[in-house]
Order: C-alpha cells, then structure tokens, then sequence
C-alpha cells in the first residue's frame, strides 16, 4: 500500500487514503438512540442499516490519487475512475461533521459520503485540483 501524504507531498506521487468510519459509526448510533421513539424499531433499524452499509464501503472501498485521476478500487479492483481534466469544480460539505465530498465533471455532478480522513482528502484535493476549490458560500 503506498504511503500517507505528507504536508509537502510531489502532486505527480500517487497516493491512497486511509478509511475513516466515523460518519458510519455516527449514523449507526444515531439509529440506536432512536429505539425509543414510538414508531420503534423502524426508525432504528432504516438508520442503523445504512450506517452498516456506510461502515462495510469504509472497511472495503480506497481512493487513490494519482497524477491524472481520482481512483476508487474495492477489494483491490478499480471500480471508477475520474480523470482531473474533467473537473470543474469541487468541494467539502460539512466536513467537521464528517460530511459529503461534492465535485463537478463535464458530464455531471457526483456527491460522495466522507469515509476518509477529511483532512487527509482536502491535501490530497488541494494538491490535485486545488484551483477548482469553490469557497463556502
């Protein structure tokens, strides 16, 4: 597995990210503490479903940046590739919470949960596709 990145990293060195299952985590306790709701166990169990869901894609799925393309394999095979030249633009919602990865291809729009470490995905970005950043609004 290739190396974490460092602050000064060469953007032409590929690199793949860490999972990070706290949003899953997040979503899977949320849907516990509603049991007590009166619609129980519904409500627990939609919710506590999709956080397992979240957390198998964070233990299975890694993206790789390389120099020309945003990679995403599971279980060691490439699954999607996007290419930077046909960026236009990205950005982090809510990455403190942790949140949704927003970029714009030519031909559309994808919104991808945050199962990295958001700080280790905005370096990546930055160095990347820093200039398509759109600040927050």
């Amino acid at each position: 597995m290739k190396q974490n990145p460092q602050p000064n990293s060469n953007p032409e060195q590929s690199v793949i990210l860490n999972p990070a299952p706290r949003l899953p985590l997040i979503i899977t306790t949320l849907g516990f503490v509603l049991l007590p709701l009166p619609l129980h166990p519904w409500p627990t169990i939609l919710i506590s479903f999709f956080g397992l869901v979240l957390l198998f894609q964070a233990l299975t799925l890694r993206i790789e940046f390389s120099s020309k393309a945003l990679i995403v394999w599971q279980l060691g095979k490439e699954i999607r590739r996007f290419p930077f030249e046909d960026w236009l633009a990205w950005r982090l919602l809510l990455p403190q919470l942790p949140g949704i990865l927003y970029f714009r291809e030519k031909a559309s729009p994808h919104l991808l949960p945050i199962l990295f470490d958001p700080k280790e995905l905005t370096n990546q970005l930055r160095l990347k596709v820093g200039a398509l950043e759109k600040p927050k609004t």
